[in-house]
């Protein structure tokens, strides 16, 4: 959806209808994650006849990473990490800690690095491949 709307940010409010047919996505669905995304100042919201949803931002200023924090809250791998401070009681001797601790950072970095311009713009990159002579 966020893609979508990255995609017609020239075009105004963008209705649900309408990103629901481009992405074939079921309406009913992307109605259950707009409440996620406005509450997380994602979007704007227009009500009525020419109402539907845009972003607030340019493409460039959202990153993957804001977004599926936006859906999914912490993206943390294991529950322990979910908060600014590990209050697990077997933290201090936890042999895996590492290991989620190590995958949480490269994942946080990953996703965080990818903006929605960055997508935009390997899509148009690879759609410029399709030709025939």
């Amino acid at each position: 959806m966020m893609v979508d709307l990255a995609q017609h940010r020239g075009e105004g409010f963008i209705s649900l209808k309408d990103i629901a047919n481009r992405q074939d996505i079921s309406k009913k669905y992307l109605e259950q994650i707009i409440p996620m995304l406005n509450r997380a100042s994602l979007l704007h919201t227009s009500r009525g006849f020419a109402g539907g949803y845009q972003l607030t931002k340019a493409p460039k200023d959202y990153t993957v990473g804001e977004i599926l924090r936006a859906m999914e809250g912490s993206l943390a791998p294991v529950a322990c990490l979910e908060g600014t401070t590990n209050t697990c009681p077997r933290c201090a001797e936890c042999a895996t800690l590492f290991v989620w601790e190590g995958l949480y950072k490269v994942q946080t970095a990953y996703l965080d690095s990818i903006t929605l311009q960055d997508i935009l713009d390997r899509q148009e990159a690879s759609s410029g491949q399709n030709y025939s002579i």
